[in-house]
């Protein structure tokens, strides 16, 4: 009977969360599924990956992605982030951002189209974690090489 009584307050928050979820305005980016991310890496677009060296480890990558990470494992972005996604980005050319499951460039996509002036902001809505799940190629990747490339 605990157990049960326990569950209640975690199943009133799950319809809550999907509400306020649906209050959030569209984002201003493109939200990209598998196909749309195998596509922009065929087309051979600009593809971030924000996870930390770890993630990376864990998991692999995309082939050819840059790996920069975004925030720290408190999800505070890092001070060196935007010289280093500046260095190999383009505020006009379409960029391609992954992170684990869409979080994290959820908040960095807003940012950068919002605050940057970036054009053609792409984020993969569901991360690694479904692009891995769909079968989806990556590589190991356990010290990027020049350019923090894989």
């Amino acid at each position: 009977m605990k157990k049960i009584l326990l569950l209640i307050p975690l199943a009133l928050l799950v319809p809550a969360a999907w509400f306020a979820l649906s209050l959030l305005p569209d984002p201003p980016y493109e939200p990209l599924d598998n196909d749309g991310l195998a596509r922009m890496v065929e087309s051979g677009a600009l593809v971030i990956d924000i996870r930390r060296p770890e993630e990376w480890r864990q998991t692999g990558v995309v082939e050819g992605s840059h790996l920069i990470t975004a925030f720290d494992a408190r999800g505070r972005m890092l001070p060196d982030f935007a010289e280093r996604f500046s260095a190999v980005t383009d505020p006009e050319q379409p960029v391609v951002l992954i992170c684990r499951t869409g979080n994290r460039t959820d908040a960095l996509g807003r940012l950068l189209v919002e605050d940057a002036g970036y054009q053609q902001v792409f984020n993969v809505s569901r991360g690694i974690v479904s692009w891995i799940g769909g079968g989806g190629a990556v590589q190991d990747c356990t010290l990027p090489g020049p350019g923090m490339r894989c």
